[in-house]
């Protein structure tokens, strides 16, 4: 049908639409209570007239709907599309980042606090999530530093002899040894939870008391302990700003907007208490107002592993309040509430939430648009090129007297890392160690193939070493015609750049801002090319331990690694997780374990012992 046809059929139903353009992209994703209405009221010369809608319209050829129950999901819907398509004329939350966790392994007869990604229901206690992540780090360290939990992953039992290293500098009771009782530990666990769950003035003055009764009692390092603990606690509680005498739970939100640019500041408060604070930027928002900016930006951060609080302050009203609360509500599991107040202490906390919010966006832009100008100025015209370099890409080779020999590519486009374009290339063609051959067979694998497929090209090419390097790269991009493309090379020993119109490296300020990016992108090449090189190399060596253990072929040594996913997950797996891989035995799974694990399977029968894999200790205090 044509996009008219579906106009005309368009179902008087709520549901999500997408508009595609003549490339079949998704352009724009909506939602609506009655689809019919609103996607014909685009094409209506009645309709207001603004320059982003405008030019929406301009763009659409296609036209697909997806009808739902109700506008609630429409409005789930409509969030999981804009997240997997990025659609260009939507608001998009720019924001890669997953806010951890700290789990208490409550479901553990001894339990450890460990940092997770996401909340799952296996029975342990989740505290969280944690904005930013320092401060997730900063809390986990005062933990230790505070309480002596333990941190390996063995089975407590109270049977090893002598306890690790963290015993000896009371950072744990070593309940490994029977030195600690269960119910003692039990109640450094609950002096944990208290303190992750913010009740650090109860806690405080707990401690106080025993720290009183122990110097009464003459027991001075006890006393002392306890002083450093109460000492740690009050330095928190200074840190934490207080702005509600009411111990509340609530984010704050205020937005802000210069040009098509806009900042969102988010203040979380927990228990009166701001405990962290984050600034979110988008750009290209002509057109839309605050509200629908923090409207987009709700729907987003939220749909993440996020819980939102009971209360949320915003500088604006937002499009469909009643129904994003209701989702915020049953994203918590009870009710959520909406506010934008317009007098009194609560229009005041949002103020200061704008505030924040005005200086973040001014430092941004001035932070993105001079430095890159000064960035690529600086380049253009060290290396005599013709134009900006807007997009550099770097390249490495990396491997071991040539075994397991990979090759990177990184980018580098308008100011920032673009990780989304990195490549990484395993060597297929170089017998030995050659690195001037891999890198050619790197170069010409990546631009042959742009050339093929009408890829992006770079504005410059990087390389990692020197004049050598250079050369090689200089050959491929004449041998595929693409010579008129800048390439210089950046040599680690003396930071010298080597360019093909020069037979000496220039000499380049080595604190001048567009040296010290090329240094960046060429460290960040280097990186990436030694991490997949690791990659291959603990895979294979996790293949040639496997190959020690009797009973263990290249059939189930494959299927090993293909079931369980990884090297790792082969060396950490349990007894029952090996014995579920097909082709391996409960006795053969038993006989795995134990070549990984021999401290832990000596109780249970005498299995071959074997090296630890990649020279890691098997018990050293982390388990």
């Amino acid at each position: 049908m044509t996009l008219d046809d579906k106009l005309q059929r368009l179902p008087d139903r709520s549901g999500v639409y997408l508009f595609r353009d003549a490339k079949g992209q998704v352009v724009y994703i909506g939602k609506a209570a009655s689809l019919r209405s609103r996607v014909r009221s685009y094409f209506q010369e009645s309709r207001p007239r603004d320059p982003k809608t405008d030019a929406l319209v301009r763009q659409i050829r296609e036209l697909d709907v997806i009808v739902t129950d109700n506008e609630l999901e429409a409005l789930i819907l409509e969030s999981n599309l804009v997240k997997k398509h990025r659609p260009r004329y939507n608001i998009i939350l720019r924001d890669d980042k997953h806010y951890p966790f700290l789990k208490l392994t409550t479901n553990e007869d001894f339990p450890r606090l460990v940092v997770a990604r996401r909340v799952q229901n296996d029975g342990g206690a989740y505290f969280g999530p944690f904005y930013p992540a320092t401060a997730m780090r900063e809390t986990l360290r005062l933990v230790r530093q505070l309480f002596p939990l333990r941190t390996c992953r063995i089975k407590i039992d109270g049977s090893l002899e002598r306890p690790c290293v963290q015993y000896y500098i009371h950072r744990c009771k070593a309940p490994c040894t029977g030195w600690e009782t269960k119910e003692g530990y039990a109640q450094t666990v609950r002096d944990v939870e208290r303190f992750l769950e913010g009740k650090n003035d109860d806690l405080a003055k707990e401690l106080t008391r025993e720290m009183e009764s122990a110097a009464a009692e003459l027991k001075f390092e006890r006393a002392a302990a306890l002083r450093d603990q109460v000492q740690a606690l009050n330095t928190v509680r200074e840190r934490q700003k207080i702005i509600s005498t009411e111990e509340v739970d609530q984010d704050i939100l205020g937005v802000v907007r210069q040009g098509s640019d806009a900042c969102v500041q988010l203040f979380f408060v927990r228990r009166g208490r701001l405990l962290g604070r984050e600034s979110f930027f988008f750009d290209r928002v002509s057109g839309w107002s605050d509200g629908e900016i923090l409207g987009a930006f709700i729907r987003q951060f939220y749909a993440k592993n996020v819980t939102p609080p009971p209360e949320l302050l915003l500088s604006e009203e937002i499009p469909d309040a009643e129904l994003t609360r209701e989702w915020l509500s049953r994203r918590r599991e009870a009710r959520v509430e909406l506010f934008a107040p317009r007098r009194g202490k609560k229009r005041e906390f949002v103020a200061m939430a704008e505030e924040n919010a005005a200086l973040a966006l001014q430092t941004h832009l001035l932070s993105r648009d001079n430095r890159q100008q000064v960035i690529q100025e600086e380049l253009r015209r060290a290396l005599n090129l013709p134009g900006l370099p807007n997009r550099i890409e770097g390249f490495d080779i990396s491997n071991i007297q040539g075994s397991e020999a990979v090759g990177s590519m990184v980018v580098w486009e308008n100011g920032g890392m673009k990780k989304d374009d990195y490549k990484r290339f395993k060597i297929k063609s170089v017998e030995g160690a050659d690195d001037y051959a891999m890198l050619g067979e790197v170069l010409a694998r990546r631009y042959a193939r742009a050339l093929e497929e009408g890829g992006v090209l770079p504005d410059l090419i990087l390389l990692d070493g020197g004049r050598g390097q250079l050369n090689v790269g200089v050959k491929i991009l004449e041998d595929l015609g693409l010579d008129w493309i800048p390439l210089v090379a950046l040599a680690k020993r003396e930071e010298e750049v080597y360019t093909p119109e020069s037979l000496q490296p220039l000499a380049l300020d080595l604190t001048a801002p567009g040296l010290l990016t090329l240094r960046k992108i060429r460290d960040e090449a280097h990186r990436f090319a030694v991490s997949y090189h690791k990659t291959l190399r603990s895979r294979r060596t996790i293949q040639s331990v496997l190959d020690q253990i009797p009973g263990v072929g290249p059939a189930i040594r494959t299927t090993l690694l293909k079931s369980l996913g990884s090297a790792r997950k082969v060396r950490e797996a349990s007894v029952a997780e090996l014995a579920a891989v097909p082709k391996v035995t409960p006795k053969l799974a038993q006989k795995i374990h134990a070549f990984f694990h021999p401290a832990a399977a000596a109780e249970g029968g005498n299995f071959p012992e074997g090296p630890p894999v990649n020279g890691s200790e098997l018990h050293n205090g982390r388990g």
